[in-house]
């Protein structure tokens, strides 16, 4: 295999968001629209972004030490990046969160106060973007998501910064992304996005992506209560391998709001399927259901529940990472393998 040239900044903002063995074992913690909303309702009163920024603190505080890095917003995240482990590097989004419902096709915008210089100044070692992307869309609403990432990517290029994308597919044509009507559609749509966003024109450095499949309607999986199936434990293990395939880029996965439970079932079928992903940016997964301490006893009951059930998550999390997941630099041929210009 050929030498893979790879920038020095780019080479160890990577590293910083790795563990020693080159694996991303990071903490997601940049929602904002929906975390506000589930403090509300665990609250029984409007949650204030002191609120959001005090969650996140915690989060920070108590769960980095057993954590490669944390993924946060400059919105509410900035005061948890001072409480991070030193041992953990910072992901900041740069994206608005969410997106607007009276356009169509859930078109990205940047967060307009913040640019990747100012994102390096607060912290940042990676630069993350989420971007909603179904592949089958219209042409013309795709050209213009295309166009925005190629922008992001280089401005990440011309400050040597990392740049991870996370594309969430979706279908408007069928609606409900939880249905297994789109559970069918999902290992293409997937497969997808991993190949065309690692053209080089992007500048995307790692994936951050969905399993290709919907656990909860694979044949005899633990997450599936009712025996409605998609695809048989070989169909998903190959579903796993083909999106693999399809991209020239690291990948890692994300938990995508499912229970702990079911992430790390989900990422143990992945490392069965021989999967070369590089680690996870894990966030509901891991905190969620510390949400109801926090809305009824504040930060100290929420504390309580992340020095145990907490730590618990990260690190049952990191069990199975050891076992199936692969260094970034691996899928360039080893460390050895790569020339930092």
């Amino acid at each position: 295999m050929a030498k893979v040239k790879i920038t020095k900044g780019k080479f160890n903002g990577m590293n910083a968001v790795a563990d020693a063995h080159g694996v991303i074992a990071a903490v997601a913690i940049d929602q904002r629209g929906s975390l506000q909303k589930s403090i509300t309702k665990a609250k029984g009163s409007e949650a204030t972004g002191a609120d959001l920024s005090e969650f996140k603190v915690l989060v920070s505080e108590l769960l980095t030490p057993y954590a490669s890095a944390i993924l946060l917003d400059p919105e509410y995240g900035l005061e948890a990046v001072k409480h991070r482990a030193k041992n953990a590097g910072v992901f900041l989004a740069y994206e608005k969160t969410g997106y607007d419902a009276t356009v169509k096709g859930r078109l990205p915008d940047l967060l307009p106060e913040w640019s990747v210089r100012r994102l390096i100044a607060a912290g940042a070692d990676v630069i993350k973007i989420l971007l909603y992307y179904d592949p089958d869309d219209d042409p013309g609403t795709n050209t213009i998501k295309h166009a925005f990432i190629e922008r992001v990517g280089a401005e990440c290029r011309a400050y040597d910064m990392p740049f991870f994308l996370e594309p969430i597919c979706y279908s408007d044509a069928i609606g409900d992304e939880k249905s297994i009507a789109f559970a069918k559609v999902k290992p293409d749509k997937v497969t997808k996005y991993m190949q065309e966003f690692s053209q080089p024109q992007y500048g995307v450095d790692v994936l951050k992506v969905e399993v290709p499949i919907n656990m909860r309607f694979v044949q005899g999986a633990l997450a599936n209560p009712d025996g409605q199936v998609a695809y048989t434990r070989e169909q998903a293990k190959e579903a796993f391998r083909t999106a693999a395939a399809a991209t020239t880029v690291p990948f890692i996965y994300l938990s995508a709001g499912v229970t702990d439970e079911v992430f790390r079932e989900t990422l143990e079928l992945a490392a069965e399927a021989g999967t070369p992903f590089s680690g996870v940016l894990c966030g509901r997964a891991t905190w969620q259901d510390g949400i109801p301490e926090f809305g009824k006893g504040g930060a100290a009951a929420f504390s309580g529940w992340l020095k145990t059930q907490g730590v618990q998550n990260v690190q049952a999390l990191n069990a199975v990472l050891a076992k199936g997941a692969k260094p970034w630099w691996d899928f360039y041929g080893g460390k050895a393998n790569i020339e930092v210009v």
